[in-house]
Formats: C-alpha cells, structure tokens, sequence
C-alpha cells in the first residue's frame, strides 16, 4: 500500500513514491540510476546510461505523431539531502518516511526531493502510458544537479533530434522560466593553528532559522547562520577572553544555512558574563529578524570544566576576520529586469577541522564577469589571510530569447486549461537549460513544474492539486505537438 496511492494522477504519484524509497542525494546516484534503466528495460524502451549515471530514454511517438519532431522532457535525479537535527534517516542508505498534509505531500525530518524527482515522475507516468498522445520523446535525465550540473556537464546529447526541451525543474506553478543564472562553487581554506586551554566549557548554537534556496530564496532576506554566527562569535570576544574548540554549520552550499554549532572555553569568572552576553545577543537577533526568522534562538548549554584544543589567538582573529569581512548575500539587482537578483553568493557549509577552516560558497550571477568578480574578491580574502580559494561546478547561464514557440504553445495551453494568465520570468537559480543549450544548436527551452514550496529544506512540500494540473498541461502540450 503507498501511501500515494489515492492521489491524482496515480501513476504520477506512484512513481514518485517508488523514486522516494532510494537514496538518491548528490553523488549518491547510482541506485537511482540503476532504477531508471531497470524502467527503461522492463517496457522495451531504449536507453542509454554513461559512466556518469546519466540516463537517456527514447520512445517513439503515438499513432499519428510517429513523424512529428521529437520532444525532450528533462529533469535531474539527485535531491538535496537536508534534515532536522534530531532526525535518524541516513541519506546515504534510507528512503525518505513520505506523510499527507492537506493538499501537499510531506516528508518527515527531511526535504521531499519534489526538486527533481517530480521530473522524473511525470516522464515515467508518460514513457508508462498506452493512452496518451505524443510525439516521440526523448527523456534525458541528469545526475549531480545540485552540486554543480555535473551530469548535464557530462552527457553526450549529440544522438537526440529534438530541439524541443521541457525542462521541468521549476516550483511555481503558472510561472514559466525563460532564463537563469549561472553559478559555480568556492571552497575556501584557511590554515589554522591550535593550542591546549581548559576553562568551563560550552555549546553555544544558532538555530531556527528558516533556511531556503539560495537562489530561489536569497531575495528575502533571510538570517545565514554561518554568517550571523561570525558576528556573534566577534561580538563575544570583545567581552572575553573566548577559546573556540569547534565550530561547523550548513550542509549544503545552495542551500541558506539554518543552524550553526560551537563549542567555546572560558575562565570561571567569565561565565556569568558570557550568559548574560547570549542572552543580550539573542534579544538582538530576533528584534532583527523577527520577519524573516522568527524563530531565530541562540543557546547557550553549559558542559562542566573541561580542557581541549583550541584556536591559538592569532587564527582566532583570522576566521573572526574572514566571517565579518566577507561578501554574503545580495550583491547586484538587475538593471535589466525589474526585481531580479543579478548577482549573489551564500555561504553554506561551514567546517573547523584541526588544521584548516573551511568554508563552501555558491556564486550565482545572471552577468558572467559578475560572477568572476565575486569570486575574486572571495580569493583575494582568503589568499590575504594565507589561504587557498578553489573553484568548480562551474555553469553559464541560460540566457534569455525573446522568440520561442515552445513558450507560445506552453502558455496557449494554460491559458485555455485554466482561464488564467501565465508569467514569463528570468530567475536567479540555476538550471541545465544553458549546459544543454550550449550541446544542442537551435534548442528551443522552457523550464516549468509544479507548487513545491521551501525547497533545499525539511519543510519542503509538494503541492497535489498542483501537481495534478501541472500533470493535465504536460498531456494537453504533447497532444499539441504533431
């Protein structure tokens, strides 16, 4: 029994529900993979799996289309694999524990993975149906989106004869995307060096913040806990004399983190000020983000005498300098497109190890030398406090054409299904569009998809009713497309 199955469409859901069940975060996608050509096979449908796991499925058009031009439908296999901290599932070997809440469909602890597996789903229910009129398709679908577009990077495409592509990796539904940014990954390193110090000894954590997409999201605004921990780590020292033992945060870098942890040394005497400073600093941040974050709470839990290695005082001052000091956030706004984020970079995965800190960024621009620009300044940060900067997971962007018949019939068949206007946007996140754009000369794109709300984080859900509708444009497109 699934616990989809008294949803519409049912097909749809079930194979979501069976994508659920695997594993399948970033870099962790051969079982998915494995799953796909497992489908391909057991309905005679040609496939192809490359070393990378990408997976291409072909079908060929329905009695009446068998020589219409082909249509790509494409989507990415790997999730963002986020979760609350008290929750058990192991990424790496569980599925996910999926629940009902309304009208959106859940995950317990975790994110949903709605980004990209509801691509998935809605190729399958099609590649699976003896009912519904198509021209050929050619499903391609990608691995390690996330972390880079490493598999749109990788694919060889140059076998399919489409140049039609649906890219169904958007979560608003009425909302059709037209172009994006592109991105790439910093990783900086900062060498550090550790002494032995005892005092009394504390965990001091940042937590309840909401987190978010950090291109979909970083437009709101919303409290980075790598980087408000910097401020308040600073703030503290300046009060004391703090010994930092630990200090890690984020699991992702596309993903705002949500909490940060660390644990600190003091002198006896120093304990009531140090309580009375969290406390000071929590009013503080919840007064500032009490929109965005409301539930934004610093804690503080005393752990008993104790001795440890700690940040000598010199590397102290050098991650408290690189934490206050560096680009967060918001850098440019579109002077093209009203509203638009042209320019952003996040902090998302922070990690004290014993010789070295370090820090993952994701660098967004819709302006290619923007995106470089920050990346400098990123560099020059960290080579100035002697350490390393490196790049990778570098993608363009999906520029924006002003002609697309894709778009004119995507938009006709909205129109007329549901009696409301669709929206043309250019968006801040990354999507394949661009990779695949680049490999495919004359390709003609558009990205759309269902309501799925709080992406990249465990309070991702999935809209049904949306998902359902979603599903009834994707059918009346591909009857329209002889």
């Amino acid at each position: 029994m699934y616990v989809c199955e008294n949803l519409e469409p049912k097909q749809v859901f079930r194979f979501f529900e069976e994508i659920c069940a695997i594993p399948h975060g970033s870099g962790n996608t051969k079982a998915i993979s494995d799953y796909c050509v497992s489908f391909a096979k057991e309905r005679g449908l040609r496939y192809l799996q490359d070393e990378t796991n990408n997976v291409i499925i072909f079908k060929e058009g329905t009695e009446g289309y068998e020589h219409s031009e082909p249509v790509i439908l494409q989507g990415h296999m790997d999730m963002v694999c986020e979760k609350e901290s008290d929750c058990p599932i192991d990424f790496k070997k569980d599925g996910l524990s999926l629940y009902i809440d309304g009208d959106f469909l859940k995950a317990r602890g975790t994110t949903l993975g709605g980004d990209d597996g509801i691509a998935i789903a809605y190729a399958f229910a099609l590649l699976d149906s003896s009912d519904i009129a198509h021209p050929p398709l050619e499903v391609v679908l990608t691995v390690d989106e996330e972390t880079g577009m490493e598999g749109a990077k990788a694919i060889d495409v140059s076998m399919l004869k489409g140049r039609k592509l649906l890219n169904i990796d958007s979560d608003d539904e009425g909302i059709f995307l037209a172009g994006c940014a592109g991105g790439l990954r910093a990783d900086c390193v900062i060498p550090v060096s550790r002494r032995e110090a005892d005092g009394v000894r504390f965990e001091l954590t940042l937590h309840g913040l909401k987190g978010g997409h950090s291109g979909g999201e970083i437009h709101k605004e919303r409290a980075n806990a790598i980087a408000v921990s910097g401020r308040v780590l600073k703030g503290l020292t300046e009060e004391m004399d703090l010994k930092l033992c630990t200090l890690k945060g984020g699991m992702m870098d596309n993903a705002i983190p949500r909490e940060v942890s660390a644990v600190l040394l003091v002198e006896k005497e120093q304990v009531p000020a140090l309580k009375e400073a969290c406390l000071q600093w929590d009013g503080v941040l919840k007064r500032e983000y009490r929109v965005s974050d409301p539930d934004i709470t610093l804690t503080l839990k005393e752990m008993g005498q104790g001795n440890g290695s700690a940040l000598d005082a010199a590397s102290l001052t050098k991650i408290l300098f690189f934490l206050r000091n560096m680009p967060v956030g918001i850098q440019h706004m579109s002077m093209d497109i009203e509203g638009l984020v042209e320019t952003s970079l996040n902090p998302g995965i922070l990690k004290l190890q014993e010789d070295a800190f370090h820090l993952s960024f994701s660098v967004r621009s819709n302006v290619t030398s923007r995106k470089y620009e920050v990346t400098d300044r990123l560099t020059f940060l960290t080579e100035f406090l002697g350490g390393e900067l490196t790049t990778h997971g570098d993608y363009p962007a999906w520029e924006y054409k002003a002609e697309s018949d894709m778009r004119r019939l995507i938009a006709d068949c909205y129109r007329e299904l549901f009696s409301e206007e669709p929206k043309l946007q250019v968006i801040h996140a990354g999507l394949e569009c661009g990779i695949l754009s680049g490999k495919l000369d004359g390709l003609d794109c558009v990205s759309f998809g269902p309501n799925n709300r709080d992406i990249h984080t465990p309070k991702e859900r999935l809209s049904i009713s949306s998902t359902e509708r979603v599903w009834r444009l994707l059918v009346e497109f591909l009857r329209r497309s002889k």
